[in-house]
């Protein structure tokens, strides 16, 4: 009679020490053994009680951590996707950029050919009122006797017409 009931509440001791939290032991016996077994009830009960508060604990952290952790992959979600639309608009700013770089060395080469048909013009511009120039002196006649001479002045307007032709 006095071993069995203790050599049941060992085997419920051990349920308990390995783990299972529902165990509990149930003697009909009045005395200090089923004392014994009511203490390891309320120990298990409370066992019980305690690992159930930490999961509801640990399930109601998780789900404020999830939610926290929610409101920052978005904010970082957000934060990536401006700057990928910014690294656009800089790609296209930069194309830009280099268009118009292009455009103007198009534009600086234009200036230089232009400059350079500007001076041969300038100098063909010149050559040709060298050359009135030098058309309008007066020429000496060479057929004159002398050629101290003075030659009259409708005399070379009229040798300058011949020319001419």
């Amino acid at each position: 009679n006095f071993s069995s009931p203790l050599k049941k509440l060992l085997k419920r001791a051990t349920e308990l020490s390995e783990g299972d939290l529902k165990t509990r032991v149930y003697l009909e016996t009045k005395d200090e053994i089923g004392e014994l077994a009511d203490i390891f009830n309320k120990i298990a009960n409370e066992l019980e009680e305690s690992y159930s508060a930490g999961k509801r604990a640990e399930q109601s952290i998780d789900i404020k951590v999830k939610a926290r952790t929610q409101a920052l992959e978005e904010t970082i979600n957000a934060l990536e996707q401006k700057v990928k639309n910014r690294t656009i608009e800089l790609e296209k700013i930069m194309a830009e950029a280099n268009k118009m770089k292009d455009e103007t060395k198009n534009r600086e080469n234009e200036v230089t050919v232009l400059k350079s048909e500007l001076t041969k013009l300038k100098e063909d511009t010149s050559d040709y009122q060298d050359k009135k120039t030098i058309a309008k002196k007066p020429k000496i006649d060479k057929s004159s006797e002398t050629l101290n001479e003075p030659i009259a002045n409708s005399q070379i307007e009229e040798k300058n017409k011949n020319d001419e032709k």
